[in-house]
């Protein structure tokens, strides 16, 4: 999937930084329905407290948009709540800081004249003094329960939608964006008979004689699979030739770690919300930096927290970074459906592709990412179908995703693959 977002054989992302907005004049314009849903206009993808309270109607229709559960809607309804109080309590502390400062200076001043004798006047100040002082303290520890309650919720909300994403409950809502290639020619053209029937990958990976899930279902458990022979050396050839392809568009390639932190998924938004996907390393075996250790879902993790907690110069962007790495996921929610071959496996190996920008060209760059994996397909020539997923089906973190769905002639189907 291709997603411009807060931050398959191929993925890739188009973060854009967080931009503060003008709340005020943002609120004070009057909304645009558009999609089903209010206009985001210039506000940012991804809001703080102060910018979600302001535009609270905005944030409630997008998510509605997003078909989100209640408890979600809920928790953006208590954010704004929270915000209110914190405003309160702010001015409730710094009311109490200001007594505590005039009372202090009143008694230095005292104790001048007084040459140093503690007078009536004197302790009573002081005491208004440490009273204040701890009525302060008192708020602060309020403000800090806020802020790390708001802290939470904010990371279970998704990303604010773009304009341009339609209004829909699921896939079936997606919209063909464009096609490539005609499916219907490939029999002619690759010389099919009447009679022959196009088999399954593992099928045909099994009559090369490199498909062997049960050594690997016997080793790992369901859902793993080892290629061997000529078919192992296909996938590597293919991720070599998207690899050199992309670092011929000017990406930068990186091998990456394979580990990270419970802050790293944070930080591209698979935790909280998607921790049962992931696969989580026991602290008595390791930790990063003391925190909870998981196995990377994508190569997306890595290599945006390259740059975690670091200040870009704006000439250097946009950064672009490509990845090939095994991925691991526990697929927790996909008991039923098809997993077949190498579809929904536990392990794949993934190109990964991710930019860095400025968000005014953030969209740009997102267009770029999507071209370059297009490219892909048609120098391979498969015939594939670019569509823009609608609202109820776009990932948490995205404000707008296109999937690229390749042609299978086996099932007769177009099927996501990046």
């Amino acid at each position: 999937r291709i997603a411009a977002a807060r931050s398959p054989l191929l993925r890739y992302s188009a973060l854009s930084s967080t931009a503060n907005a003008d709340t005020d004049t943002a609120a004070d314009a009057t909304p645009t329905l558009i999609n089903s849903r209010l206009s985001r206009a210039s506000l940012p993808s991804s809001l703080d407290a102060r910018s979600l309270s302001d535009n609270i109607d905005i944030v409630l229709s997008h998510l509605t948009s997003r078909r989100a559960s209640d408890s979600t809607l809920e928790a953006a309804k208590t954010i704004s709540t929270l915000n209110t109080d914190r405003v309160s309590l702010i001015k409730k502390r710094d009311e109490a800081l200001q007594r505590r400062n005039e009372c202090s200076g009143q008694v230095g001043k005292l104790m001048r004249e007084s040459k140093g004798q503690e007078t009536e006047e004197i302790k009573s100040l002081k005491e208004m003094a440490s009273q204040a002082g701890e009525d302060a303290s008192g708020v602060e520890e309020e403000l800090n329960k806020i802020e790390s309650q708001v802290n939470t919720l904010l990371a279970s909300l998704p990303n604010l939608l773009d304009d341009i994403v339609p209004d829909g409950d699921n896939d079936g809502a997606n919209e063909i964006v464009n096609e490539w290639g005609d499916a219907q020619a490939l029999p002619k053209k690759l010389g099919w008979t009447d009679d022959f029937d196009p088999l399954w990958h593992d099928d045909v990976a099994t009559n090369l004689g490199g498909w062997n899930a049960d050594a690997a279902v016997g080793m790992s458990g369901a859902r793993f699979v080892s290629l061997t022979g000529s078919v192992a050396r296909l996938e590597r050839a293919i991720s070599s030739y998207f690899l050199d392809r992309l670092v011929d568009r000017g990406y930068t390639e990186v091998s990456p770690p394979l580990v990270v932190s419970r802050s790293a998924l944070e930080g591209t938004s698979q935790l909280p919300k998607f921790e049962e996907d992931l696969f989580k390393i026991v602290p008595e075996s390791h930790t990063c930096n003391g925190e909870d250790a998981f196995l990377i879902p994508t190569a997306e993790v890595p290599l945006t927290n390259m740059h975690a907690d670091q200040i870009l110069e704006e000439a250097d962007l946009p950064l672009s970074y490509c990845a090939l790495t095994p991925c691991f996921r526990a697929e927790a929610g996909s008991y039923g459906r098809d997993t077949r071959g190498l579809i929904r496996t536990h392990q794949f190996y993934k190109v990964e592709m991710v930019k860095i920008t400025t968000p005014e060209t953030s969209d740009d760059e997102h267009h770029k990412l999507t071209r370059h994996a297009e490219e892909c397909l048609e120098e391979l020539e498969i015939p594939y179908r670019k569509m823009r997923l609608c609202s109820g089906d776009v990932g948490f973190s995205a404000q707008h995703c296109y999937d690229l769905e390749a042609w299978l002639p086996s099932t007769k189907e177009y099927r996501e693959i990046s």
